[in-house]
């Protein structure tokens, strides 16, 4: 179960919530790429692409871990360069429900760990008892 709440005296959250609560057990994903399931980049240089795979990805992630994304408290995007935002807010709100998005940070990077890949997202799901 999650609860999302909108604190008195910060100014107000656009495309995401800055605090979401929950109770039940854990579900951690690792940072997601846009690899395919044979290891293969999927939209060199296109960030939609890699976005869409990424959440691909971190979709059947939660679901090996018996979640969906309407369980995600937060998720976390870093990206090699911030311009990628927009690309992955689409792929992040075919997901979501906008009304009641996850907490979530962004963070721009020097570089990851393959110069190929634009950006990772992790995120942590919280499942009721």
């Amino acid at each position: 179960m999650l609860t999302h709440v909108a604190p008195e005296g910060v100014a107000p959250a656009q495309g995401y919530s800055h605090v979401v609560v929950g109770e039940g057990r854990l579900v951690v994903v690792s940072g997601q790429i846009a690899l395919d399931e044979k290891g293969n980049l999927v939209g060199e240089g296109d960030p939609a692409a890699q976005a869409r795979q990424v959440f691909e990805n971190l979709k059947r992630c939660l679901e090996a871990g018996g979640a969906t994304f309407a369980d995600v408290a937060k998720l976390t995007f870093y990206v090699t360069d911030v311009a990628f935002l927009p690309a992955i807010r689409v792929a992040r709100d075919a997901h979501v429900d906008v009304t009641r998005p996850p907490a979530s940070t962004a963070v721009q990077v020097a570089a990851l760990f393959r110069p190929d890949l634009l950006m990772e997202v992790e995120a942590l799901a919280v499942l009721p008892w």
